[in-house]
């Protein structure tokens, strides 16, 4: 049967399969990642099977079209503009260091944009720090925090939906995958110790992307954010790294 994104056989639209390392405990890491960009309209997502009849397929209902199809592999879902969603659960996230093995699959194998959503609760919330800088600055992904996959629910579909409004107010417009990631980024920046809003918009323009900024000198920061706020961003990413 032809696959509902590209219309070939599964199998010819699959990445390659990476060996899964002793004792994972996750199933679908046993599944290939899809390596190449799969065809998703605008206006629609294309889920993994495993989330038929779940809160977050539930929130999406009448809001996103969403496509449900096995062999999707470490991605739950696909998005507009080779963007996918890898979402950490708070059993993931408390089970130990299983999620990290899926991500590190993900990144190797995949040349898609990867949001990473984890369910940040009273129960995992100790375990989001460490978690954060493996996302954003080990793997140089976007990491966003939800409180349950009713919240992720709405994120996914505001994410597509503001997608699809860009598309429809600009068609000529190509370079759509940044854009979406745009609010995402920004938000991942304002959680680094002592950056707000402000200074996080501030960074982002003169570094333009959180691999910049990982990079910057302690003088390249003071340009931007003065001395004491530069002395914190520059610990925070000198003990990461």
């Amino acid at each position: 049967r032809g696959c509902p994104s590209c219309s070939r056989r599964h199998n010819a639209c699959m990445g390659k399969q990476i060996p899964v390392e002793e004792n994972s405990v996750m199933a679908n890491e046993t599944t290939p990642v899809r390596a190449g960009a799969v065809n998703v309209p605008f206006g629609h997502v294309i889920g993994n099977d495993k989330w038929k009849g779940s809160q977050i397929a539930q929130g999406m209902q009448g809001k996103v079209k969403l496509i449900l199809e096995d062999g999707l592999g470490t991605v739950d879902f696909h998005l507009p503009n080779r963007t996918c969603v890898l979402y950490i659960s708070e059993a993931d996230l408390v089970a130990g260091n299983g999620f990290k093995r899926r991500l590190v699959r993900f990144r190797n194998a995949s040349n898609l944009q990867g949001i990473v959503i984890v369910e940040k609760t009273q129960i995992s919330d100790q375990y989001f720090p460490a978690m954060q800088k493996f996302v954003v600055l080990e793997l140089g992904m976007t990491l966003l925090p939800v409180a349950n996959q009713g919240e992720a629910a709405q994120l996914i579909t505001h994410l597509v939906q503001e997608q699809a409004k860009d598309r429809a107010s600009n068609p000529f417009l190509t370079k759509k995958g940044p854009q979406l990631l745009e609010a995402s980024v920004f938000q991942t920046v304002q959680q680094i110790p002592g950056v707000g809003k402000t200074k996080a918009l501030l960074l982002l323009e003169q570094f333009g992307n959180i691999h910049q900024l990982c990079n910057a000198t302690l003088q390249e920061l003071e340009q931007v954010v003065g001395r004491t706020v530069a002395q914190q961003i520059h610990t925070f990413f000198t003990k990461t790294k």
